[in-house]
């Protein structure tokens, strides 16, 4: 215990300074060492700084203006861009309105195209159809006609014999002279 006591017995042999004042004496203040540091610190140091200080504002106003820049450059393009897709959509918009009338227009013609060449098919059918027709009727004439006068001849052969025959040829011849020798 005596060990721990030692160090606050030592205490009381010190005797007291007598109260708080000033050194005034600079060598044994050791003052001039940290002023003369100080100074030396303080110029030399005050070019380096101040050259350190002035580079990070130049490094900070180069990186501003080039910011500044890339940013008007940005928003010129990004205008530019907005006029090039008002352009486009105003040219899609009537791409898409003439597209859809040029189908329609196109539609139509195809329409009347295939009306044109049905009726141009339909004229030489309807022709083809009606000269059958024409040729059907006239070989049903023909036959018809052969058949009258066969069964006419036949009838004639039949009931007139050949002196009533020659009879009737002779009336008629004689009907015939008379007609023509009549003056009218």
């Amino acid at each position: 215990m005596k060990n721990v006591i030692d160090p606050f017995i030592s205490l009381s042999y010190w005797p007291s300074a007598g109260g708080f004042g000033s050194n005034t004496n600079i060598l044994e203040t050791n003052i001039i060492n940290p002023s003369v540091v100080l100074s030396v610190l303080i110029y030399f140091g005050k070019g380096v700084l101040s050259n350190l200080l002035d580079n990070r504002k130049q490094k900070i106003l180069n990186t501003i203006r080039n910011s500044e820049e890339l940013c008007k450059g940005a928003i010129d393009q990004l205008e530019k861009a907005r006029a090039r897709l008002r352009e486009v959509e105003m040219i899609g918009d009537e791409i898409r309105v003439n597209g859809d009338s040029q189908v329609e227009r196109e539609k139509e013609d195809l329409i009347n195209a295939a009306s044109e060449n049905l009726e141009q098919l339909e004229d030489p059918k309807n022709e083809t159809i009606y000269s059958e027709q024409q040729r059907a009727i006239d070989q049903i004439r023909q036959q018809v006609s052969r058949q009258a006068l066969r069964r006419t001849i036949g009838t004639l052969n039949s009931r007139f014999k050949i002196e009533l025959h020659l009879r009737t040829i002779n009336q008629n011849i004689g009907l015939f002279r008379t007609m023509m020798n009549t003056p009218d």
